[in-house]
Order: structure tokens, then sequence, then C-alpha cells
């Protein structure tokens, strides 16, 4: 049984435990420095608990005599964790959509003596390894376009939107620069630009530039795609609301105030659905072909208790890949991107079941 430290007892975290504590294979200790939060953590046998303000040093001393420590705390602590985890020779893995946060643990992870995987989650994570298998199969690629969404099933507010996972995240993702390749060239774009319509099963989203979604499959592909993006997946009259508090009201510059309008006028729901919508085209013995990769997962119940959509693809995400490190099918040392797991592997995990279509 693998001792793992779970940072961060909100709605990811929780579930994190939940499905890991269940298995038997893992003996799980959450921390939090917020007791409302961790009481939103069922404990067990082989789930405990424990307050503590985050810091590389008392991190550290939790870690010892670790396997993983797994990061669900907002972005800001990422790099606080992963230098814990690298003082104390565990294996890092976390959720992280932030740029800036995953190049220092590229840098952290360089001199460490065990293995760092960021970006496990949704998206980045599943969507960079769907994207990766996709590519593959093609002898040229031109292009690859990541389409991902979680949207409430019932909408009811004119943003078209709930709060279905971290508010900081979202934030995020909607104001910091977005990394594209566009005619064979890196750049970064900007965030809420570019928007496009698409019709799934009868229903119209719109989707846009967004930060982070990418994980690292822009540097792994440059130089083989002419056109590489990721665009989050609203309903139709979300981003020119967004546009407009961030850009016109200038809230972009005071994300505390934002954040607090968010949370306290959108409710959160678990009934939610997250899409999933990669496409890839390239030639294949001269012709030019496309493949599409479109999943719809929705809420679900675990004993009893109702997980949203967005709770369960990202916990059973950085599930599925601490149980292939675990089982010795990912390196055991060093920086490891999304797209060096194969996704039938990822598949075949009971985690990965989650997205089986």
């Amino acid at each position: 049984m693998k001792d793992i430290v779970v940072v961060g007892a909100g709605k990811i975290g929780s579930t994190i435990a939940r499905l890991l504590g269940d298995t038997g294979d893992y003996r799980l200790t959450v921390v939090d420095r917020a007791a409302d939060q961790l009481r939103l953590v069922e404990k067990s046998k082989k789930v405990r608990t424990k307050i503590l303000e985050i810091s590389d040093k008392t991190l550290e001393s939790v870690l010892d005599g670790c396997y993983a420590v797994l990061s669900a705390a907002p972005y800001q602590l990422t790099t606080t964790i992963a230098k814990a985890a690298a003082r104390a020779q565990v294996h890092y893995l976390d959720l992280t959509e932030d740029v800036r946060s995953t190049r220092k643990i590229r840098a952290i992870a360089a001199k460490a003596a065990s293995a760092f995987l960021p970006q496990c989650g949704l998206a980045p994570g599943f969507v960079s390894i769907v994207a990766h298998d996709l590519a593959s199969r093609f002898e040229t690629l031109d292009s690859v376009r990541m389409r991902v969404g979680a949207l409430p099933q019932y909408p009811s507010n004119a943003l078209n939107y709930n709060l279905t996972w971290s508010t900081d995240g979202v934030i995020n993702e909607y104001i910091e620069p977005c990394e594209a390749i566009v005619d064979g060239h890196f750049m970064e774009v900007p965030a809420l630009e570019e928007r496009e319509e698409f019709s799934l099963d009868g229903v119209t989203y719109e989707a846009f530039n967004t930060s982070g979604g990418l994980g690292t499959l822009a540097e792994t592909l440059k130089g083989k795609v002419n056109t590489l993006n990721y665009r989050t997946i609203r309903y139709p009259g979300h981003v020119a609301i967004m546009k407009a508090l961030l850009n016109d009201l200038g809230l972009r510059h005071r994300r505390d105030l934002l954040k607090d309008i968010l949370e306290n006028a959108l409710p959160t729901t678990t009934q939610d659905v997250v899409i999933i919508f990669v496409t890839v085209s390239g030639r294949r013995e001269g012709r030019l072909i496309q493949e599409t990769y479109a999943n719809k997962i929705y809420s679900r119940e675990i004993r009893g208790k109702m997980h949203s959509a967005i709770q369960m693809t990202t916990a059973a995400s950085i599930c599925a890949v601490l149980d292939l490190l675990a089982q010795g099918t990912l390196p055991q040392k060093g920086f490891i991107h999304q797209e060096d797991i194969r996704l039938s592997d990822f598949l075949a995990n009971r985690f990965g079941k989650v997205f089986a279509n």
C-alpha cells in the first residue's frame, strides 16, 4: 500500500480522496489550511485529514516516506508543493492549467530524483493524450484542434454558466495569454478571442481561446503541424459578457473583486456535462484525412453522493496517471509530458474508464 498526500480538500481534492480511498491500494492524507474544506473529505481507515498552512518546509515534513503528492490546490501554490516534493524525493502530480507554473516545475524536475507530472486533469491532461494519439496516426499533420468545456445541463442565467470548479482557475484561463501554433509558428494569442460556433448532437456551442489547455503539446508538435489550438466550449453569449466584464469594466485588473462577484452571483451545480471535441487532419498515403474524437460525460453518483462531471473527469484523470506511475508504466524520474501517456493504457485503467463512450 502506497502513502499519498493530497493537497487541497475542495471539490476535486475530496473526489480524489474518495476514488483512491476506495481502492485499498493507497493510504491518503488530505491536507488543507481550512478546517471547513477538510470537512468535505469522507474519512476512513485509508483516508485521514490534516490542517496545514502550506509552505515547502511544512509540507516536506508531511511527505516524508510517502510515494507521491497530488496537488489539487490553487495554481498559486503549485511551485511551492513541487519544491517540497523534490526535497522529499517523492513523485509529484498536479492539475494546474497555469503555463508559468509548469515552466517552473520543469526546472525543478530537471534536478529531482522523482517523477514530475504536471497538468494531469481534463484540460490540460486527458485532452492532450487524446490529441497526441490521433496525431500519431498520420504521416504528416495539418491541424490539431482541441475543444473542451464543462457546462451546466440546464443553463438559467445570462452567462449560461454555473461554477463547476475553481473560480481562480476559470479567471486565469480567461485572462492569461494562450499558446498556439499558427501557420507553423509557435506564438501566444489573446484569451477570449477567435470565437467560433459549432454544433454537436443538435446543440449549438461557442468556443474561444483560453489559457493553459494545450499543456506541453505545442512544444511537442512544434515544427510538425501547421495549426494547433485549444478553445473552451460555452453556450452562445457567454464570451461577450465576459469580455465586457474583463475589458470594458476593467475587472481583469481586479481579480479578487471578479472572483467575489462570480462566486456570489453564479450558483454551483452537480448537474453538468463535460464535452470533449478533438479534431485532427493530415495526410495518410497521400490523402488528406480528418479524424475526430467526440465525447460527452455527465455527472454521476458514487455511493449515494452525486459528483459533477468536471469533478469526475478531473479527479479520475489524475488518479489514472497515478495508477500508471505506480504500476511502472511511466518513467520514474524527471519531467513527464501528458502526451507521453498512451491513450490505450489510460482508457484501460480503472479510473480512465470514466471516459468510456
